[in-house]
Formats: C-alpha cells, sequence, structure tokens
C-alpha cells in the first residue's frame, strides 16, 4: 500500500506590507530615539504578537489621545486618523509621529478632493473599521458608508451626475467590485476612484491564495480576527474551492482534527504578520506529516517605505549629534 503524499503549498507573496514594514518600524525607531515609554494611538497594525512584542520593549497602547500624558511623544498608527486627532493631539501639546500607510493617505488626499468639488462621496468599507473612520473623518458631510453589496440598495445621493466610490484599502477585490456592480445599477454615473484603492499587498495575496485554494483541504492564514485584510483571505480561499480555511495567530491554535484526512495544506498570512509565526506553522505542520513544502509564487514584491519625515529628521539630528560629541572626545583624547 503507497503511503498517501502529505504536502503543503506555501503562498507567496504573504506577510509584511510595505506599509506594515514602516509602521512597525516607527516604532522600534522611537523607542531607540527617545527611549520608553512611547505611546500609540491604537494598535500599529492589527496583529496581536506584533503588539505585544512592541509592549514588551516599551510601547504602551492607547485608544485616545487623552490617555496620553501632556507633551509626551505619541504615534498614529498604519490605519491613518481623522484630522480632529490631530487637534486632539496638538491641544494635548502631544508630539506626534504619524505613521499612516502611504496607501492609505493616498485615499484620504482623494476624499478631499472629491469634498472640495462637492461630490457625494461612497466609502466601501467595514463600519467601525480604523481606516474607515479616518477616511470619512475627512470629510464627513459628503461621505456615506457602503458596507458590502446589500448596503448599496440604502444609498441616496444628492446629484447622480456627482458621485465617486472610494474604497477601504484591505478589502476583498471581489466583493468590492461586486459591490460597485450594485451601485452602478442604481448610479449609471457614479465615477472610480483615479486609482485603485486596495493596495498592492491585499490584492497580491488575495491573488496567490485564489492559485493555491483549488488544490487544498485546508487553508491556514496566520493572522489576527481583528485584521480586515486576513479575514478577507479565509473568505477568498473558500470562495476558490479551499475544502475548509481557518485563521489562527499561532501554530498551537491549528487543531489536530483540521488536519485529519488532509492532504495538501495552504498557508498564508495577512499583511501585517512576522514571517517567524508562518515558520512555528510550517513546523508545527511538519511534526504532523506535511513535510513537504512548495512555495507558490505570483507577484516578486519590492515596494518600500521610508519612514515618516518627522522621525527621520530627530534620528538624523541625534546621529549628527553623536558624531559631534565623538570627534570632540577623540580632540580631548588627542589634545
Amino acid at each position: 500500500m503507497t503511503e498517501i503524499r502529505k504536502r503543503v503549498l506555501l503562498a507567496k507573496p504573504r506577510g509584511y506590507c510595505a506599509g506594515v514594514d514602516r509602521a512597525v518600524q516607527t516604532v522600534e525607531e522611537a523607542l531607540k530615539l527617545y527611549g520608553p515609554p512611547i505611546y500609540v494611538r491604537k494598535q500599529i497594525v492589527h496583529n496581536k504578537h506584533v503588539v505585544s512584542t512592541l509592549e514588551a520593549r516599551g510601547a504602551i497602547f492607547v485608544e485616545e489621545n487623552e490617555e496620553v500624558p501632556e507633551g509626551a511623544i505619541v504615534i498614529f498608527s498604519a490605519h491613518g486618523v481623522a484630522p480632529e486627532v490631530y487637534e486632539q493631539a496638538k491641544a494635548r501639546s502631544l508630539k506626534a509621529i504619524d505613521a499612516t500607510c502611504p496607501l492609505v493617505t493616498k485615499v484620504h488626499q482623494e476624499a478631499k478632493r472629491f469634498a472640495a468639488d462637492d461630490y457625494d462621496i461612497l466609502l466601501i468599507g467595514h463600519e467601525g473599521h480604523e481606516e474607515v473612520i479616518g477616511t470619512a473623518g475627512e470629510a464627513p458631510a459628503h461621505v456615506q458608508l457602503v458596507d458590502g453589496p446589500d448596503d448599496a440598495d440604502k444609498v441616496t445621493v444628492r446629484d447622480p451626475s456627482k458621485v465617486v466610490w472610494l474604497s477601504q484599502t484591505t478589502l476583498s477585490v471581489d466583493e468590492t467590485m461586486e459591490t460597485v456592480a450594485r451601485l452602478k445599477q442604481r448610479l449609471p454615473l457614479l465615477q472610480s476612484p483615479p486609482s485603485d484603492d486596495i493596495c498592492y499587498a491585499t490584492q497580491n495575496r488575495q491573488h496567490v491564495v485564489k492559485q493555491i485554494a483549488p488544490d487544498c483541504d485546508v487553508v491556514i492564514v496566520v493572522g489576527s480576527r481583528n485584521s480586515s485584510n486576513s479575514v478577507r483571505l479565509v473568505e477568498v480561499a473558500l470562495d476558490a474551492g479551499a475544502r475548509a480555511g481557518h485563521l489562527v495567530d499561532y501554530a498551537h491554535e491549528i487543531a489536530d482534527e483540521w488536519l485529519e484526512g488532509a492532504t495538501t495544506v495552504g498557508v498564508t498570512s495577512g499583511a501585517s504578520v512576522p514571517d517567524e509565526l508562518v515558520m512555528q506553522v510550517l513546523e508545527h505542520l511538519a511534526a504532523r506529516g506535511f513535510g513537504d513544502v512548495a512555495e507558490v509564487t505570483t507577484a516578486d514584491e519590492r515596494l518600500t517605505f521610508s519612514l515618516p519625515q518627522e522621525l527621520k529628521r530627530e534620528m538624523k539630528a541625534a546621529a549628527a549629534a553623536r558624531s559631534k560629541e565623538a570627534a570632540a572626545l577623540v580632540a580631548d583624547q588627542l589634545g
């Protein structure tokens, strides 16, 4: 009797996107530069492991600016904030460092521009998500939230010829297009954003999952439950033909019964997940007979974002001061 070959299809791209990498680095560099504690408004990225790791280094995560001591340093998360949050920080003399993902900032700029031209803006996204709150806050009088295709029927606009849709950056591409199609049935003149709002990393991670899902008995997505793009990956896997899909923060959360009778397991991770967590999942699976790993690649991501300007300036000044001190010390020793 031939032994059944068990294998893992490992998705690539997976894990950290450029915006998450930048946001996490921002907190790490701020801790090095200023020393702990550094306050962070909301979770810097939606990942349990990343947050707990940064907490251990001296980051303090708060819900609102009011929880930050006056005059302290506060970092705004990758998901972006409404203008009023900057005003609150200013009123409390907080030194604010903005770690908003540049792709989210792009959507904010679009919202401001269309509002200035007096458009109704239909923002496709999930109610209560931090990114949606931040984008809507740029033009609250002009923005209506559309939370999925069924919400499209509730929309009312002032002028059907002056209406545009924008979206949260971490949505399912397919569901967003379904929502847009429903909106266009009622609003044929609905305009699209100047460029795609759903970020490249979200789209790439969904695309590779679509490739592997039809061959998988189960797809395991590493990511946290409050991570929109991670939750979407499970949905995309199931829609694309995976027999089962599960979201886990850590390898030990994988139930053995999920693997019973399975021969092919797909593995990927959300855009806020460090790859060490994926490697732990692969070790866990290997210990259960799934040692044959084939990486499936559908895109090569090379995009990087530089750190926030306000932080870069201070890092440069600190480096210059250290060089000056070192030079003075050498001069003293030689003198």
